[in-house]
């Protein structure tokens, strides 16, 4: 096997990754700081910090006082050297986030998901709105991240298809770098949203968990990270979990559907009424609750006053709802026993802390693993937080790489 050799301009570079990394992660720091957090000689880390100013990477931005001799500078990286954009795209909203280097938000946008069918175009336009509202030079924009409700290849990182977003298909992504000609990334949202929640959220530090994802708009789905890392399956389907079989919920054939689920695919425009998403979606939810006595058309306006309510008819609602939580729930522990499980999505943040702990207790009736059921603290937008995070990690590689 071979290796690349230890030379001086390789070991340059990998200082400053290093340097400029904990600059990000722990600055602002002196000359000395950064030396001794890395293990650099003084006259190493005052080369390097000489090479990374040259390249407009970092910058004095202070002094710290202490000492008998002058005071010492303190270093940054530069936020102006590179900025990211993270979209979270789906038929009813096109939300968008443009942050400098650090991970400081410069500006959002929103855009009408119905002003083009072209997916290239929408966001280019989405894209050029950001730009625009952030006075930022379009070719600082290092990286773009785009969340979609649609399954993402991972041989190839390109859309194999998307009920939801009938435009988005095939050469998609290879599109969207031809016309932005920069980095861009497409990830299933729920996905984006799992990231989040494992870096800042309620699975930060577990190596190991499940997000399962209730949406008024998008149904039920689900991300699954193993050993810290997204699980995506053979074909980038691993998480269709509104599909899984559970009692009480339809099957293809019981629908009528002769061809099974992929009859589904002659008219894209269908519902999918079977599988576990048939006990969950909203129309359903809605249902539930009418039964119980709360009425309403939205899911999250219903769950809601459920979850505030303190009245027999809101207990019972939220019972029969987490008991049909519950069994997909039950089926992800006893199949990967993650020990977590992360409520997300605007349903489960309507039910709040009372859904979870309903969910946990129905699921240890029916499934014999102990399995935590938390709700999701990302604050706004996981997606598109998920999608910032992951923009940065790319634009980082991209503009720290080449510093020598």
């Amino acid at each position: 096997m071979s290796r690349r050799p230890g030379t001086p301009r390789l070991l340059r570079q990998l200082n400053d990754r290093a340097a400029l990394e904990l600059l990000l992660t722990a600055g602002p720091l002196t000359r000395t700081q950064l030396g001794r957090q890395t293990g650099l000689s003084k006259v190493t880390a005052s080369q390097l910090l000489a090479r990374l100013e040259e390249r407009d990477l970092v910058e004095v931005v202070g002094s710290k006082v202490g000492g008998r001799g002058p005071n010492a500078a303190l270093y940054a990286v530069v936020p102006e050297s590179a900025y990211v954009a993270a979209l979270d795209v789906s038929a009813h909203h096109v939300t968008a986030t443009i942050a400098d280097i650090t991970g400081q938000i410069i500006s959002d946008v929103s855009v009408d998901p119905n002003a083009s069918d072209d997916p290239v175009a929408l966001v280019q336009t989405a894209v050029m709105r950001l730009v625009e509202s952030a006075e930022v030079p379009l070719e600082k924009l290092r990286a773009c991240v785009i969340g979609t409700p649609g399954v993402v290849d991972p041989r190839t990182g390109d859309i194999r298809f998307s009920f939801d977003l009938i435009s988005w298909h095939e050469g998609v992504l290879e599109a969207l770098r031809t016309d932005l000609e920069r980095s861009v990334v497409l990830e299933n949202d729920v996905n984006l949203a799992a990231l989040a929640e494992h870096s800042e959220g309620m699975a930060a530090g577990a190596s190991e968990f499940v997000l399962m994802w209730l949406s008024a708009a998008g149904g039920v789905g689900m991300s699954t990270m193993i050993g810290g890392r997204i699980h995506r399956g053979r074909s980038g389907g691993a998480g269709e979990i509104g599909y899984l079989p559970v009692p009480g919920a339809p099957m293809p054939g019981d629908l009528g559907l002769s061809g099974g689920y992929e009859s589904l695919a002659e008219d894209k425009g269908r519902a999918l009424p079977h599988g576990f998403q048939a006990l969950v979606r909203a129309d359903q939810v809605v249902e539930l609750a009418a039964e119980h006595g709360i009425v309403g058309n939205d899911v999250t306006e219903v769950v809601h006053a459920a979850s505030e309510a303190n009245t027999p008819k809101a207990d019972a609602f939220l019972d029969a709802f987490a008991e049909r939580l519950a069994r997909g729930v039950a089926a992800i522990s006893v199949l990967l026993d993650p020990g977590l499980v992360v409520l997300g999505g605007d349903v489960a943040q309507a039910g709040g802390p009372k859904l979870a702990e309903r969910v946990q207790e129905a699921t240890a009736r029916i499934a014999p693993n102990a399995t935590e059921v938390g709700l999701g603290k990302i604050e706004g937008s996981p997606v598109v937080r998920g999608a910032l995070l992951q923009a940065l990690e790319h634009a980082c590689d991209d503009v720290f790489s080449s510093t020598v």
